[in-house]
């Protein structure tokens, strides 16, 4: 669907009378970051799933700008508004965590209930922002100098490194997700790192204890750090919960998806 600015790669799959759920990807996922969770969901809701800016065949015809978060969280409300979606259901995993959170405070009315996967408000001070933006420079010149697709899959190898996905590399359908990765575009991923990063979006934290919506976090029981700021979120969130998923690092849906969807269910029901 061409919005203004947006060329949208989406897809919504209707189940007659049932709540939609809107999923938003993390940095280099796509449309089908959360299929299998999907296939387990079944037909109890509706969903729709999208190409972030950035990634997959989403194309942005707009300036850089349009990378950035109030921009992309403005277009996915036109998208609602196109699609005659008043009201949803919301998950976010990281990038995408972080941008459900700008469109839960910004647009509070549109989304009945939201689950924060793995995700965090920002950073909260300036020193802490310019050095993530500098970081980010750095991984975005790396992603640069991967066009080629056997330079691209080290980039992921040493992406997945991070302690902050704990035993990801092992799990059996690693490949498959690896395969997945390697359809975004390293040129695209540069745009979205620099203009949407946690560097680049401002901080959030003074706004947390205005969300008034239902909101679930969840993190994963090796992802220690995400465990430190999701409960530091809990306590300014008087409207939220925590919960820590056994066996997962930060990428739960994927490691652990019969925990994640099984929380899904009974928060959305």
């Amino acid at each position: 669907m061409s919005l203004a600015n947006y060329q949208f790669n989406y897809s919504l799959i209707k189940n007659e009378n049932k709540p939609v759920i809107l999923f938003l990807h993390g940095f280099m996922g796509k449309i089908d970051e959360f299929d299998e969770a999907i296939a387990l969901l079944s037909n109890e809701f509706s969903y729709l799933t999208i190409d972030l800016p950035g990634h997959g065949k989403t194309q942005v015809l707009g300036s850089d700008e349009c990378y950035t978060m109030p921009y992309i969280a403005q277009a996915l409300i036109n998208l609602l508004d196109e699609l005659q979606i008043n009201t949803c259901f919301l998950v976010g995993y990281s990038m995408g965590g972080r941008l459900a959170l700008y469109l839960t405070l910004h647009f509070p009315e549109r989304f009945s209930k939201v689950v924060l996967e793995s995700a965090c408000p920002g950073l909260p001070t300036e020193a802490e922002r310019l050095a993530r933006i500098q970081q980010d420079y750095q991984i975005g010149r790396k992603l640069i100098r991967s066009l080629e697709p056997d330079d691209f899959a080290e980039f992921l190898a040493n992406w997945y490194s991070q302690p902050i996905f704990g035993d990801i590399k092992n799990h059996p359908k690693y490949e498959l997700m690896i395969e997945s990765r390697l359809q975004n575009y390293p040129l695209e991923l540069d745009k979205s790192l620099r203009f949407m990063g946690t560097g680049y979006q401002p901080s959030l934290w003074d706004k947390l204890n205005n969300i008034q919506n239902p909101l679930l976090l969840l993190v994963g029981d090796l992802d220690e750090k995400f465990i430190d700021i999701n409960q530091k979120m809990a306590e300014v969130c008087s409207f939220s919960q925590l919960k820590i998923i056994p066996n997962s690092g930060h990428n739960i849906h994927f490691e652990n998806t019969s925990e994640f969807v099984q929380n899904l269910k009974m928060f959305f029901g």
